[in-house]
């Protein structure tokens, strides 16, 4: 355990808690509609805007645009052209689509009977690891991501999100462990609960790629989910990352949906 808890260095860094703003349009006294916007760690703003009436989107996206000046994110559904219309009009194009996926955890249908760890590694609930280490190594895992680049958490809110009781479950968010060299391979991180259960990450690090890990991490998350129950885990993939389709795909995976990040350059 000691070992674990001294895997990775950690480095001076710039942190950025996520930042958010509200715009509220009033009209006649009341508020009639509202926009939003949140700063993720990976310093990119992505906005949304809360409202029945198309032409109350204008007044509040245009306050966006001009309060924030930052290229602005959006995410809407991959099979909604009225959405898309409306957030072209304010200069918002196609940037990144995101194909959704939704699974059984049964082992029986993943494949995903005790895939064998490879050589040299052992799988450790974050328990057991260093929380400023985990953070450090997701950073690292999230460099590697579409649409994640830069991201850097800041450590306040990193436990928060980590350990959230609603969400949060030692049984599966496991690291994996290279002991002699002392330094993390990967994780898996699934947000479980009879409700919804979803996939939040899967990603092992550069140097221990292609040697079957992504498997024997998802095998060891997945089956405390089969084992109380739980029939089906969300996901969602980059539809350019060809990995994480391919890994999704060959465990049973379907596609149950998308959505379509938007993004509007700034000036």
């Amino acid at each position: 355990m000691d070992t674990a808890r001294a895997v990775t260095e950690e480095f001076d860094v710039v942190a950025r808690p996520t930042r958010t703003a509200t715009w509220n349009l009033v009209r006649d006294g009341s508020t009639v509609a509202s926009a939003y916007a949140v700063c993720r760690p990976d310093r990119r703003w992505f906005v949304s805007v809360d409202g029945w009436l198309e032409q109350d989107h204008e007044p509040l996206v245009n306050a966006m645009i001009d309060d924030l000046a930052h290229d602005l994110y959006t995410r809407i559904d991959g099979s909604d052209p009225e959405g898309l219309q409306v957030w072209s009009r304010f200069g918002f194009e196609p940037h990144r689509r995101e194909v959704e996926f939704l699974f059984s955890p049964d082992p029986a249908r993943t494949g995903l009977v005790a895939p064998p760890i490879p050589a040299g590694l052992v799988l450790l609930s974050v328990e057991d690891v260093d929380e400023g280490a985990l953070r450090t190594l997701d950073d690292e895992l999230r460099r590697d991501l579409p649409g994640s680049d830069g991201w850097i958490n800041d450590p306040t809110e990193f436990h928060d999100l980590t350990f959230d009781e609603a969400l949060y479950d030692p049984a599966t968010y496991l690291v994996a462990v290279d002991d002699e060299h002392r330094r993390f391979a990967g994780l898996v991180r699934i947000w479980a609960n009879q409700e919804r259960s979803r996939l939040g990450l899967v990603a092992v690090t550069r140097t221990y790629r292609r040697l079957g890990l992504a498997r024997a991490l998802l095998g060891a998350a997945l089956g405390p989910l089969h084992a109380r129950g739980i029939e089906h885990v969300m996901a969602e993939a980059d539809g350019t990352d060809t990995a994480s389709l391919g890994l999704l795909r060959s465990i049973g995976a379907e596609q149950s949906g998308s959505s379509l990040v938007l993004r509007r350059r700034r000036g």
